[in-house]
């Protein structure tokens, strides 16, 4: 009987205070296993828009490349039912000539389809198209790299 008056005095309600309960709905929700395939789509994107600064000349072929890891990141997030992050990756440093940026994000696209393919066998049926066609694309790329 102490407790609980002591408990209506405090929180205004019978309901026990414990550790446990007190913070539950606090927690985030645990990362979803496609969270780091969009946070690489992102990056790729960067890659693609720093080499665009470096050598100006590539704009018409990696645009629209740049583009699409975009594009892949945003439905990424968007099926996964959580926002992308604010900000974007800071553009990854490029130096070099247009061969060497080039080799760089073929390199970068063949990890990226790699990773893409995995995450494609490992996922759930109602995922698995997303991932193939971001994978697709990316295979695409690296041909449009060389």
């Amino acid at each position: 009987m102490l407790r609980t008056g002591a408990l209506l005095a405090v929180g205004g309600t019978a309901a026990p205070l414990t550790g446990c309960d007190l913070f539950d709905g606090d927690e985030p929700p645990p990362p979803d296993p496609l969270e780091p395939l969009a946070a690489e789509a992102r990056e790729l994107a960067a890659r693609h828009r720093a080499a665009i600064a470096a050598d100006p000349g590539l704009a018409d072929r990696l645009t629209p490349i740049a583009d699409a890891h975009a594009a892949h990141a945003d439905e990424i997030h968007r099926l996964i039912g959580r926002p992308a992050p604010s900000g974007s990756p800071g553009p990854q440093p490029t130096a070099g000539d247009r061969a060497g940026l080039l080799a760089g994000l073929r390199e970068a696209e063949q990890r990226g389809r790699q990773a893409a393919a995995k995450a494609c066998a490992e996922a759930p049926g109602e995922r698995a198209a997303l991932l193939g066609s971001v994978t697709a694309a990316r295979a695409t790329h690296v041909e449009a790299l060389k």
